[in-house]
Formats: structure tokens, C-alpha cells, sequence
């Protein structure tokens, strides 16, 4: 089998950095809607772009612009060189630098881990090679994006639930959340099939390898891994939110160190490129992010919003709630307009749901 190898030349070259208008465009328009405007996409650079591209673009990209009443900075890095924890670390630290800082309160740590498997004197990891028409692998359903808002309150409320369904108190309030949300997504795509379909489903957690392996927290790159629970549509929805819950619960327990480095090592003897599945359902970063904490010198953030990159039929992105929200959690659902639809009517889910 051929193989190809790629690395990073730090050249000190700077980044793809952009300047834009919205005219007309205010904050309000932005985040007084559950529904996340279409021209938001546009505040993003590098859009369309898949990770694998970035031999010959820009790992990263910003993108500045001008509202009539404030400023929408958008950033695009390429998932391969940071995960969600890094690309925190660098826009936290680019906000402190912004504000006059000489220094920041975070130095990142760029000494790599490798698994056992790799020659010490041979570190390049070797990935199968691009094919031209990658992009073809990928599903290009219509989507659209809705911010669903939970309160502090409403995620108690769904952890007791499913801790007392499940007859158990390990469940934690995001495994109780992301078994809601995907309860509810199979129901909305279940409500427009055939009531006897069954087909099988997936939920993929994206874990975190820091705390695992262990790193430092400030080790700057992409240290995570997938873990994935599959199962049935007519399961998932015939049994209660306790067991879906309890589901995660286990798989999240399932990830140890031995599974972290395992899953590193395996890729290295068969690397593989992911690609979308259409049933699947991913949960993606994190409360725990200091999304609001930055300041660029305007005063902190009054929303957050994610670009279109790497988006599919089933992705959700959680953020931490504005401290005016009580410090719940916001989710971002990109999904096709018809589940989303449906998820807006479905009693059940909207019970749990702020905005």
C-alpha cells in the first residue's frame, strides 16, 4: 500500500487573515434568533474546506467583521493540528494579547506524544493517500442550524430523571443532555419514515485523550479520540431516557488510557480517513470551554456562533450558557430542516428547553 507523510513547517508566516462589511447586519440579528442566519456561514474563512485540503490552504483562518454595532470574529483551524481544548487556548490567549498583555497566562506546551509504535528516530505518522474526489464521500444534505437553550434548572431536572430511570446516580448532566438530544433527533427522523422502520443508528462521543494518556492540559494540538454506541432506532426510542443515558455512562467509563493510546496506535498501523454517516448523531466540545471569558478589548462576547466547517446532518455543538442564562448550556444542532421541525413540536424535548 502506498503511504504519504505530511508535517507542519513553523515558519513564523502568519495566517490567513481577512477584513469584511456586513452592512445593514446588527448583534440583535444574530443572537436574538434560535435559528442561526444563513449569512453567518459567510463570517467564516476557509469555508468548505475538509482537513485533509490542508497540504496546499491555510491551517487557519480569521476573519474580522465590521456589524453595524459590533464585531463578528470568525476562526477556522484545521481538526487535524488543534482540537476544540487548543483552539480555545489560542483564541483565549489572542484576546489576552489584544487587551495589552505582555505575556500570557497560558504558555503553550508544543512537545509532541507518540504511541509506542512509532520509531523514535522515524516520527512521521504515515496516512493513506487524498484521493481527488474525497469530497464525494461526504453527505451534502441540506441543513440548517438552531440553538437550543438549556438552563441550569432544566439540565437538573434531566439528570434526576434519568439517574432515577436508570436506577443509578452516576449519570452526568451531559450524558443526560446528549441522550435527550438524541432521543429526540431519532424521533423527529423516525416520525418521517415508515413506522416499522428499524434501522440501525449511531451515537459518537468526541473524547477528550488529555486526562488519559495523560498530557498536560496545556499541551497544544489534537488530542482526542471517537467513541461510538450503536444501536436501533425502535430500541432507542421503546426505551426511557435513564437507558440512554446509562448507555453513554458505560461508554464513557469505557474510556480509559488503554483505550486512548489503543485507539492512536491502531490508526497508525490502519490509518483510515473519516468520512459522514447518515444516521449518525455527534456530540461535539464543550461546556467547559471559556467561550465567554474572552476580550478583545470591546467587552466580552454577547454570542457565539460555529461556521459551516465539517457540519452534517446530525452534528451537535455545546457551548457554555451566558451568565445571564443562569450558566446552562446552549447546543447548536445542525440537522435537515424537517427534523428540526419536528424537534420544535415535539412536546417532549421542547419541555426541557429554554429558548
Amino acid at each position: 500500500m502506498t503511504r504519504c507523510f505530511f508535517f507542519i513547517d513553523c515558519n513564523n508566516a502568519g495566517i490567513e487573515f481577512t477584513h469584511a462589511t456586513a452592512c445593514g447586519m446588527s448583534v440583535s440579528d444574530i443572537e436574538n434568533r434560535s435559528h442561526v442566519p444563513e449569512i453567518v456561514s459567510s463570517f467564516f474563512p476557509l469555508n468548505g474546506l475538509l482537513n485533509c485540503e490542508g497540504i496546499s490552504n491555510p491551517l487557519l483562518g480569521v476573519q474580522v467583521t465590521e456589524l453595524v454595532d459590533g464585531y463578528f470574529i470568525g476562526c477556522t483551524a484545521n481538526h487535524s493540528v488543534v482540537d476544540g481544548v487548543s483552539f480555545w487556548h489560542f483564541f483565549n490567549s489572542w484576546s489576552e494579547i489584544s487587551r495589552g498583555s505582555d505575556s500570557i497566562s497560558k504558555p503553550p506546551i508544543f512537545e509532541r506524544w507518540f504511541p509506542s509504535n512509532i520509531c523514535n528516530s522515524n516520527r512521521l505518522i504515515p496516512v493513506p493517500p487524498l484521493q481527488p474526489n474525497l469530497q464525494n464521500n461526504f453527505s451534502s444534505v441540506p441543513l440548517q442550524d438552531r440553538f437550543f437553550q438549556f438552563s441550569r434548572e432544566s439540565i437538573a431536572r434531566l439528570k434526576a430523571k434519568a439517574n432515577s430511570e436508570a436506577r443509578t446516580d452516576k449519570i452526568s448532566s451531559l450524558q443526560a443532555l446528549s441522550a435527550h438530544l438524541w432521543r429526540a433527533v431519532i424521533r423527529a427522523r423516525h416520525s418521517s419514515r415508515s413506522p416499522d422502520s428499524n434501522q440501525e443508528i449511531s451515537c459518537m462521543l468526541v473524547v477528550g485523550a488529555r486526562s488519559r494518556i495523560p498530557l498536560p492540559d496545556r499541551y497544544f494540538g489534537n488530542a482526542l479520540h471517537r467513541a461510538r454506541l450503536t444501536t436501533s432506532e425502535l430500541e432507542l426510542l421503546q426505551q426511557s431516557l435513564g437507558w440512554a443515558a446509562l448507555k453513554l455512562n458505560e461508554l464513557v467509563a469505557e474510556q480509559t488510557r488503554e483505550a486512548a493510546v489503543g485507539f492512536v496506535e491502531e490508526w497508525v498501523k490502519n490509518p483510515n480517513i473519516v468520512s459522514k454517516g447518515i444516521n449518525t448523531f455527534v456530540v461535539s466540545s464543550s461546556p467547559r470551554f471559556n467561550v465567554y471569558g474572552n476580550d478583545f478589548g470591546w467587552g466580552k462576547p454577547a454570542a457565539v456562533r460555529s461556521g459551516k466547517a465539517q457540519k452534517f446532518d446530525g452534528m451537535m455543538t455545546v457551548f457554555p450558557g451566558l451568565e445571564c442564562s443562569g450558566r446552562g448550556v446552549d447546543v447548536e444542532a445542525s440537522l435537515a430542516p424537517l427534523t428540526l421541525l419536528a424537534m420544535g413540536a415535539d412536546a417532549e424535548f421542547m419541555e426541557f428547553v429554554t429558548i
